[in-house]
């Protein structure tokens, strides 16, 4: 599935729950669910998604042409943003990645159901999945 059509099947499932409160609710309960962790170790400054209101980490891996992510965060709204996060974004080409208009993601209504703080936490999220992308080309480009 491209990530344009995983964009619509996200869009879809929300347009399904209809308002935004019960949107809110489907996030919190994906990260109830969520059991992404990192090691203790790997949780540094190095590592932590800087911008984003509660604690949030994140490592970047160029792995046979495509970008890995894995992530954990530390609130349960941070922990159901991510897998939504990860089913556009993990495992995608930076070609992919880096084609990609995130501003699409605005067509999901993010806008209307985070408030200012969180969506400046989704964008430094964005932020180290494109730049993790274009390292990843770069690395590819070398070989």
């Amino acid at each position: 599935m491209t990530m344009e059509e995983t964009l619509q099947q996200i869009k879809e499932d929300f347009e399904l729950l209809g308002e935004p409160n019960a949107i809110v609710e489907y996030i919190l309960e994906m990260g109830q669910q969520n059991d992404m962790r990192l090691p203790p170790e790997l949780k540094n400054d190095t590592t932590k998604i800087h911008g984003c209101a509660s604690d949030a980490w994140m490592i970047e891996e160029c792995k046979d042409g495509k970008v890995h992510f894995s992530v954990e965060g530390s609130s349960e709204l941070a922990k159901g943003m991510i897998p939504l996060m990860l089913k556009i974004f993990n495992d995608r080409t930076p070609e992919e990645i880096l084609s990609f208009d995130p501003k699409k993601l605005y067509e999901l209504g993010f806008d209307k159901i985070l408030s200012p703080t969180r969506l400046q936490g989704m964008e430094a999220f964005l932020h180290r999945i494109y730049a993790a992308a274009k390292r990843c080309k770069e690395q590819q480009n070398r070989s």
